[in-house]
């Protein structure tokens, strides 16, 4: 999973989502980093911070709503959400939307010691 690393709500969002990965299934980057300008190549870098990224072993890249189904469908549990990500792509696609046109309204919500957490180095 890549996120924005200078977004506090995405630190926090990830970081969340690690907590629930509790098999450990899933890598978290920032898409600033080495690794996310490898993994998002494919992507011009204008438009990699548009939205959070999952990439999958075979190398698929989703973006935005599209990437809620490869993240919840690996993670405990999130079978069933993942379902419905995959049944209702334009839903899931606002909905992401939504929440990210309010991110930084969101960030001051939970709080700057909340949004300043590292995703990659959270222990499980």
């Amino acid at each position: 999973m890549l996120y924005d690393d200078d977004c506090g709500f995405c630190r926090w969002s990830a970081a969340r989502l690690r907590s629930w990965d509790r098999g450990g299934r899933l890598r978290f980057t920032a898409i600033q980093g080495g690794d996310g300008s490898r993994l998002l190549s494919a992507i011009p870098a204008r438009e990699r911070l548009d939205a959070m990224h999952a990439v999958t072993p075979d190398g698929r890249v989703w973006t935005g709503g599209g990437a809620l189904t490869p993240i919840l469908g690996a993670l405990p549990g999130g079978g069933p959400l993942a379902a419905v990500s995959r049944a209702a792509p334009g839903l899931t696609e606002w909905l992401y939307r939504t929440v990210a046109h309010r991110r930084d309204w969101l960030g001051a919500l939970v709080g700057r010691q909340a949004c300043a957490v590292d995703p990659s180095r959270i222990e499980l």
